[in-house]
């Protein structure tokens, strides 16, 4: 997403602040006192910002939306945390080998072209015994549950319409399935997951030895 686009999602996101306040709580336990965490694809950045305000921890994002890494930055100025977003893409990182002790992605993983790549990746910069976790839209996901998290979302009515469209003729378009989600692993460098129930999505946590 650029320009207007990215700015009127990062605007409607804002409704969605208590779901980030809750995956940056979740986030916490995976991450040591003073520990590197790694937000790939964080958007407008409101996750980052949330996790960098519950403890020691340096939290760098990477996006592929300038316009996003922009608005990120700002958001973290004006919270007063020094999280460092980068312009980059989730395939390609731009970070050493072991360079993190967590990396999270929410919402982002049904976007990438090479998702077995990015896995790769993700392996490839935490270091020994970190974790990640993909949190994402289940494709199997009912459309009444799905109409359900719009309604919860308390958007107006313009937005709430936009919102119901978006995912059913984008969104579970390009969702994956449980047991995709596996294939995908399994020729990745992690090779196993947990997955875990996340109301219309999941959690696929991982572990590098």
């Amino acid at each position: 997403m650029e320009g207007f686009v990215a700015k009127w999602y990062s605007k409607a996101q804002e409704k969605s602040i208590e779901q980030y306040r809750s995956w940056a709580k979740m986030a916490i336990g995976h991450i040591p006192e003073g520990g590197r965490a790694l937000e790939v694809a964080p958007g407008p950045g409101y996750l980052s910002v949330e996790l960098a305000k519950l403890g020691d921890y340096r939290v760098v994002g990477l996006d592929i939306s300038r316009t996003f890494v922009r608005i990120a930055r700002e958001r973290a100025t004006a919270a007063g945390e020094q999280d460092d977003f980068r312009l980059g893409d989730a395939a390609y990182m731009p970070f050493p080998t072991g360079a993190f002790d967590f990396v999270i992605c929410t919402s982002a993983f049904k976007n990438f072209p090479e998702p077995v790549k990015v896995l790769d990746e993700m392996f490839r910069v935490l270091r020994s015994g970190g974790e990640a976790v993909v949190i994402d839209l289940d494709k199997d996901a009912p459309t009444e549950d799905i109409d359900e998290y719009v309604n919860q979302m308390k958007l107006g009515l313009v937005s709430s319409f936009t919102t119901r469209l978006t995912f059913r003729r984008m969104l579970l378009k390009w969702a994956y399935t449980r047991n995709q989600m596996r294939d995908l692993v399994a020729e990745s460098s992690f090779g196993v997951c947990d997955i875990l129930d996340g109301g219309i999505g999941f959690e696929v946590w991982l572990k590098k030895p």
